[in-house]
């Protein structure tokens, strides 16, 4: 029997797996951009795009890794829908000076912009005294005055950013902001950073923002800044290709001193698609399938019952629960139509074959873009955020 304890695949949320295959391309583009960032030559900040599943995130904690492996000061947080953008990027930012001070021989000057992160950060918090006092940023600094603490996030936004890509300037390189779930950062805070990133690179500070979100992403840059179509380079993330996802299999396997089948690697792709997530989660289920070494593709047919039952509770489950009753209507309608294919369906189409009238289904669609199951690539279309979610409500015994 396979060594349950050696079984090198991880699937997980935001999980780095044992083989970042495929991805070679975009991390070197990285590399380019922070190396002509840091020298002061202008460079676009990056926006990844694709479904759930492919592997934004991991990418994002590598490119973190990336930066932070040249001196860079990085943060990342996680956009929430509804939420100020204030904290969460104050805490990314704490943590890019943090990064930046241990090169930097001024610890006053430090001080100095940790003071105005500070200012920034407090301004998340409401006039009310008694509710201001519930939330501090964890900066043993006293708040600077007169710096980023007008209260209009687009100018302490620039305020802010100028000050800290000045201290990474300093020791000779940059920040990196990296923020996921980018679509869901409010209306107002996406036009603020539009805009703070825009007079950045007017300015030329070694500062980048690099986004991940849904196919939609470009989309709401583009109604928050027109220009925001110039202002970032837009990197769509896919499922891989045969000979990637062979390799995020192999690759693992190998180091493990195992051995796995030409069969079995073809039922895999079939499987999964070529989603790195679902590699993950059929590749450990063969594994823990499998009696002996090497694996085969009975293995993976004994196993793929056992993932899909993982991905219905964890991966698709998950997310089926957070919709209402009309909104799982809604989603069924789209499934029925597309047959489980993972692509769009038109609105009218579904408001047909449900038998109402297109406006009556407006909330239940809104709502579900708003709770990231479903986008709108084009207008009058409508999509599942996640590869194979229509098959799997097809697949459902309600």
């Amino acid at each position: 029997m396979m060594d349950p304890v050696r079984n090198p695949f991880a699937p997980g949320a935001g999980q780095r797996p044992p083989e970042l295959a495929g991805r070679e391309k975009e991390v070197a583009a990285f590399d380019v951009v922070l190396e002509r960032v840091a020298r002061g030559r202008p460079e676009r900040s990056l926006v990844l795009t694709g479904l759930r599943g492919v592997g934004k995130t991991v990418l994002l904690g590598e490119l973190r890794s990336k930066a932070v492996r040249r001196g860079w000061g990085a943060g990342k947080i996680e956009a929430r829908p509804d939420a100020d953008l204030r904290r969460p990027l104050s805490a990314a930012l704490h943590r890019a000076v943090r990064d930046l001070a241990v090169r930097h021989r001024a610890p006053d000057r430090v001080e100095q912009v940790l003071a105005v992160l500070k200012a920034f950060a407090l301004k998340a918090n409401p006039d009310n005294a008694k509710l201001r006092d519930r939330w501090q940023p964890g900066i043993d600094v006293p708040a600077a005055q007169g710096r980023a603490d007008s209260g209009d996030i687009e100018i302490d936004l620039v305020e802010l950013f100028t000050d800290v890509a000045e201290l990474a300037q300093d020791v000779g390189t940059g920040v990196a902001i990296l923020i996921d779930e980018m679509q869901d950062i409010e209306p107002d805070d996406v036009s603020a950073l539009c805009a703070a990133c825009h007079e950045l690179s007017q300015l030329g500070a070694p500062l980048v923002v690099v986004g991940a979100g849904l196919p939609h992403l470009p989309a709401v840059l583009s109604a928050s800044k027109s220009y925001s179509e110039r202002l970032f380079r837009y990197v769509r993330i896919d499922r891989l290709d045969r000979e990637n996802a062979d390799h995020a299999v192999l690759a693992p396997i190998d180091r493990e001193e195992a051995g796995i089948t030409p069969d079995a690697l073809e039922a895999l792709f079939v499987a999964s698609g070529g989603y790195p997530y679902f590699i993950q989660a059929y590749g450990k289920a063969a594994w823990d399938a499998a009696p002996d070494d090497p694996i085969t593709a009975e293995d993976v047919a004994v196993a793929a019952p056992e993932a899909n039952a993982e991905l219905a509770v964890g991966f698709f489950g998950s997310r089926y629960e957070r919709a209402t009753p009309a909104e799982r209507e809604y989603l069924r309608a789209m499934a029925e139509l597309t047959e489980g294919r993972d692509e769009g369906a038109a609105t009218s189409d579904i408001a047909v074959f449900l038998g109402r009238k297109p406006s009556s289904l407006s909330p239940a669609r809104d709502s579900l873009i708003k709770k990231g199951l479903v986008y709108s690539g084009e207008r009058g279309r409508i999509a599942f955020t996640v590869p194979h979610f229509g098959k799997f409500l097809l697949d459902r015994e309600d």
